[in-house]
């Protein structure tokens, strides 16, 4: 099994789903299929457009996690706030979502409202099955 992580947005995104790239980060498909973002923008986001958050591994941050794939969470998670600031307006919001593929449809564990650019990313943990709120 595979952790992907989504993205959900009120705007339409340029995503890389043409081809597979080696990029550390990057929107577009990596694991998930069609079925997978119907059933996260489903049951689990508020907003139109859905994209995979490609990275080879979902954006997971937990204090049980090996120290290195939490330190490269952390990284895509910073990225990741970087594009998404660039492309939304103020009062704007996007949403993030981790999970196995597959349980997409699962119930939701918890959910954060954080400000895109106003948190410190050594003192939040995102666990899976989390949705994320990012407000600008």
């Amino acid at each position: 099994m595979s952790l992907a992580s989504y993205v959900g947005c009120n705007i339409e995104l340029p995503a890389n789903d043409d081809e597979y790239t080696d990029d550390f980060f990057y929107i577009g498909s990596c694991f998930s299929g069609e079925d997978n973002l119907h059933n996260v923008k489903k049951y689990q986001f508020t907003t139109p457009y859905v994209y995979e958050v490609s990275s080879h591994w979902g954006i997971e941050i937990a204090k049980h996690m090996n120290p290195q794939t939490r330190a490269e969470s952390k990284k895509k998670l910073l990225e990741l706030c970087k594009t998404m600031d660039s492309h939304l307006k103020k009062g704007d919001f996007f949403e993030l979502y981790s999970c196995w593929v597959g349980e997409e449809m699962e119930k939701r564990e918890g959910k954060i409202i954080l400000r895109i650019n106003e948190f410190d990313i050594d003192q939040i943990e995102i666990s899976e099955k989390t949705l994320v709120r990012f407000e600008k």
